[in-house]
């Protein structure tokens, strides 16, 4: 008696089991994320029009009735390029750039030194870099306007590179001090010990670690100088103009110019969202510094 086994046909064999159709439910996570989406979109709405209506004629952009179907044009655009915007665009970014390394600069050694190597008083110096921000800056124009005007910086880029450097530094100063006390001391006791100056570990050890920090205390203070509007405003003319203070231009007694100024608007807004957009991975990871050990 033969008997022949053919692949595939052994009864003995355990048989697979059919794909089971899972229903997909919704759950509180699913539910959190739809409000997120809806969230999300209802911020970033406003911008979105604001780059629509730029594409407009003012005919069509100053309407009661929200026009949705039109024929876009540049005209806008290009009449906001030769009016001059190139001018106080290069002065945001040169005052935005050079505050801004100053406060890295100067922030970095400090938060270093009141966080891995403490001074006396460490509570106190905080506090009194902080203090700094609870004056509120109309009290202190009147001065300011008076100590400028003697040293002859009025319309002078310098006068607000200065005054966005002071303004910044406090905050530079708190937020990298929270990104050094992440860093184990241990680490500069173990470059110590393998005979690295202190100038070395800083350079080869800490900065690496807290480059995530960096980046994200570079970038507050990029927002925060490009949009500052009121020492702009008040200590600049014509040499000096910030973006913030050639958009307030487009608001005549006349009325406004909804599309000239959604171009303009879409001009300065730009420059920020693109330096956010290549430094997204540094800066979701410094804001996150710590928060999972």
């Amino acid at each position: 008696m033969s008997t022949t086994t053919e692949r595939g046909t052994d009864r003995n064999a355990p048989s697979t089991p059919a794909p089971v159709s899972r229903k997909r439910t919704w759950g509180p996570g699913s539910i959190w994320s739809l409000v997120a989406w809806i969230a999300g979109i209802a911020f970033f709405f406003p911008v979105l029009w604001m780059v629509i209506t730029g594409f407009k004629q003012e005919a069509d952009a100053y309407t009661s009735t929200p026009k949705i179907f039109f024929t876009p044009t540049l005209d806008q655009y290009r009449g906001v390029l030769e009016s001059g915007i190139g001018t106080t665009l290069a002065n945001s970014a040169f005052a935005t750039v050079v505050s801004t390394l100053l406060v890295l600069l100067l922030g970095v050694p400090a938060a270093f030194a009141l966080s891995l190597r403490p001074v006396k008083k460490t509570q106190d110096v905080l506090f009194f870099f902080i203090s700094t921000k609870m004056l509120p800056v109309v009290a202190a124009i009147v001065p300011l306007y008076v100590i400028v005007g003697d040293i002859g910086l009025l319309d002078n880029i310098w006068a607000l590179i200065v005054l966005y450097t002071a303004m910044n530094l406090p905050i530079a100063v708190w937020m990298m001090r929270s990104f050094f006390l992440e860093v184990p001391s241990e680490l500069l006791e173990a470059a110590s010990m393998d005979g690295a100056s202190l100038w070395t570990s800083v350079r080869e050890v800490i900065l690496p670690l807290v480059s995530p920090g960096i980046a994200a205390t570079s970038l507050i203070c990029v927002i925060f100088s490009w949009n500052e509007f009121f020492f702009a405003v008040n200590l600049t003319a014509v040499q000096a103009q910030t973006i913030p203070v050639y958009l307030v231009g487009f608001i005549t007694g006349q009325g406004l110019y909804w599309a000239q100024l959604s171009a303009a608007a879409t001009f300065a807004a730009l420059p920020v969202v693109l330096a956010g957009w290549f430094a997204q991975n540094k800066l979701v990871r410094g804001l996150s510094f710590g928060a999972i050990k």
